[in-house]
């Protein structure tokens, strides 16, 4: 099976890469010149460097290549996509048909388009199963009752925020929410948290009610963790079955390291 990478930032391209390559599928990439590591070169058989907004380009590529099922992987920053890109005719017909200026709507007018040409664009997590966790505590140490009371008030508005696709993080304090995601990111709203509130934090990381795991799928790992340390957070809790992780072994031995309770739900 010859599948098309649509690579954006981070290690994410590179866990497809390699989860690929133990399954036996060829997999062909198209790098975001603005977000890929351009060590992606090095692991990949064919390669195009595409900009943001190239997605005619894009799917020429796919097309020339005899790709019939496509994989999104790694962080596209919204910022990039809605501020930054130069568009081209194919991605300017996308935006103007957008009913809103959210992630949902236009990953999912950018998966229509490529259905349009035959390109099929499937689960991001296809070659990574292993690495998303069943319920439970994932650590030595369990939730303490304060962190088990903030877990469930966390859950409550992260459904909420979630619903309403506006960030997949909140940060709980004492049953009070500190911060908010919107388009920085896990990590600064965790780093924005503890400028705010000093320590015992709870970090609940969401996926949405009707998660669309071809993309936006949430994403923890060590970096996760050492910004936590930095801003004094003690409990981490994901969804079960609908969140990656990457290099689970060494973040999970991290989270033990800093006695921070990781738990799925």
């Amino acid at each position: 099976m010859k599948v098309g990478l649509i690579a954006g930032n981070g290690k994410f391209p590179f866990m497809v890469l390699e989860g690929a390559r133990q399954s036996g599928a060829e997999l062909v990439v198209a790098a975001i010149r603005e977000e890929t590591d351009p060590e992606i070169e090095k692991l990949a058989d064919r390669l195009k460097w595409v900009g943001i907004g190239q997605l005619g380009r894009m799917i020429r590529f796919f097309k020339d290549e005899g790709v019939e099922k496509a994989i999104m992987a790694g962080q596209v920053k919204h910022v990039q996509i809605f501020s930054r890109a130069v568009p081209d005719a194919r991605m300017l017909k996308v935006l103007l048909k957008l009913p809103r200026r959210n992630t949902d709507s236009l990953i999912g007018a950018i998966a229509s388009e490529l259905q349009s040409e035959g390109i099929e664009l499937i689960d991001s997590t296809y070659f990574l199963h292993e690495s998303l966790p069943q319920s439970g505590t994932l650590t030595r140490r369990q939730p303490n009752k304060h962190e088990r009371e903030d877990i469930e008030y966390g859950l409550e508005v992260a459904r909420e925020i979630a619903r309403l696709d506006l960030g997949q993080t909140i940060v709980v304090r004492g049953k009070a929410c500190v911060a908010i995601e919107a388009m920085e990111g896990t990590d600064a709203t965790i780093r924005r948290a503890g400028s705010l509130v000093s320590g015992r934090l709870t970090v609940v990381k969401l996926a949405k009610p009707n998660q669309d795991m071809r993309f936006d799928v949430p994403v923890v790992g060590v970096p996760t963790i050492e910004t936590m340390v930095e801003a004094g957070a003690t409990c981490l809790c994901i969804t079960a079955g609908k969140t990656l992780m990457f290099d689970r072994k060494e973040m999970i031995a991290a989270a033990d390291k800093q006695k921070i309770a990781i738990v799925a739900v």
